[in-house]
């Protein structure tokens, strides 16, 4: 626990990862379903390292997951909690010749979309053989995403697997013919939403217009007037093409908005996420594939620009706001001839002031580094950048995120432009890198 204190800020475990601890040393595979965050990926990564054997080089243990950034979040905790354990992510938009690389040098565990380990499998570029432990994360996403065959042909992959694990938000109906469990034990979890009902208001924002823009930017001029600046909220649509239309219309309006969906490039979504995280685009314009899976803080604000599909759907958008025991607040917006969905109930009407000011700058401008973790960049050392060579103090500067070949900074936006101009020619560990605010 102290490990668990100092690299991840978790002074104890919850009673849902208290369970499945115990679980990890019975003799039967696990279903676990809980919602969106509760602590699911510490309670299936604990269990998951209890059972692990003394690290040799060879692929132990395989964690499946549906989307890249879920697979990029898993692996940073298992990073972070088991440093004597090589842990490889394997996923598609980055360069295939690392993971390569860090496959031929040995690893213990994989964390990986399905597609991206198959192709690995199937290019002989990884032996899976070992494996005696997998895990499926948000199972029910992937065979909802079309990843059935996939998983299907991985299955036949994975001789030797003694301990599966399954984890979901919501229950699945049926499980697919390949799947099968061992003594299954259910640890359901899914009783906390209706904690997070309690914790969450609901309010009806009402539509002169079925284009809903209009209405959309004066609530969040509003929320922003009560606060003093934007708050972190994100705006949830069904469709790619409304997501661009909207996160476009929103930000020549000067609202501080970023654009988040799946068409969108690994290093796009990567940013895009990092933005909102640190603040220089506090709102998030997404479809359903934010709704889940991804690591976003601090969120206060759902909107649901449309309505969501299905109640599940609309169960994994709430849970982003409200999250461990913060409350937070969702916005339903009606146009004049949309009829509510059965499974969306309100608690208040928001009536909206339409003259409430519109001048909030976000606080942060984001600062871009043309180098990463590959070219053995961290963190100290941008900041130690911007603080000697750039003129900042260190309460100008926000999060720092570093990925494989690029790393971004969150600077106060008021001093932004002057440190970009100082840092000019500067080199960074003894390089010259391209440095730029992202616009």
């Amino acid at each position: 626990m102290p490990l668990l204190n100092e690299r991840l800020g978790i002074a104890e475990l919850n009673p849902m990862q208290r369970k499945m601890m115990q679980s990890a040393s019975e003799a039967r595979d696990i279903m676990l379903l809980s919602p969106t965050g509760s602590g699911k990926t510490l309670a299936f990564i604990l269990p998951l390292l209890k059972l692990m054997k003394p690290a040799a080089g060879r692929v132990q243990a395989v964690i499946i997951a549906p989307s890249r950034e879920l697979v990029l979040q898993i692996s940073g905790i298992m990073r972070e909690i088991a440093p004597g354990y090589k842990t490889t992510p394997l996923y598609g938009g980055h360069k295939v010749e690392d993971e390569v690389n860090s496959l031929k040098a040995g690893t213990e565990i994989v964390v990986a979309t399905p597609g991206r380990l198959l192709d690995h499998i199937n290019r002989r570029n990884i032996d899976v053989l070992p494996t005696r432990i997998l895990v499926l994360d948000e199972f029910d996403k992937s065979l909802e995403l079309g990843f059935e065959k996939e998983m299907k042909k991985i299955f036949g992959r994975l001789k030797n697997v003694s301990r599966i694990m399954l984890t979901s938000a919501t229950k699945a109906d049926v499980l697919p013919d390949f799947l099968t469990l061992t003594d299954p034990l259910v640890l359901d979890y899914t009783e906390r939403n209706s904690e997070l009902r309690r914790r969450t208001r609901v309010h009806r924002v009402d539509s002169d217009a079925n284009d809903k823009l209009e209405t959309l930017a004066t609530l969040l001029w509003n929320l922003a007037s009560e606060s003093g600046r934007y708050q972190k909220s994100i705006v949830f649509v069904n469709h790619r093409e409304s997501a661009e239309r909207t996160a476009a219309w929103l930000r020549r309006k000067g609202i501080p908005a970023v654009l988040y969906h799946g068409a969108l490039d690994q290093r796009d979504r990567e940013t895009a996420i990092a933005m909102f995280n640190n603040g220089s685009r506090p709102i998030l314009v997404a479809t359903d594939l934010a709704a889940r899976g991804l690591d976003i803080e601090g969120v206060r604000n759902v909107i649901h620009y449309h309505q969501p599909l299905t109640p599940e759907t609309y169960t994994h958008r709430n849970g982003r706001t409200a999250r461990v025991d913060a409350e937070g607040d969702i916005y339903v917006l009606i146009g004049p001839q949309e009829d509510v969905k059965e499974y969306i109930g309100f608690d208040t009407t928001r009536y909206l002031d339409h003259d409430k000011s519109h001048d909030h700058p976000a606080i942060f401008d984001t600062i871009y580094f043309s180098a990463g973790r590959r070219e053995k960049l961290s963190k100290g050392d941008i900041l130690g950048f911007l603080v000697k060579e750039a003129g900042l103090n260190a309460s100008d500067i926000g999060k720092i995120d570093v990925y494989d070949h690029y790393a971004l900074a969150a600077v106060s936006a008021t001093e932004a432009t002057e440190a970009i101009k100082a840092a000019k020619g500067k080199k960074i560990k003894g390089e010259k890198r391209i440095i730029s605010i992202i616009g």
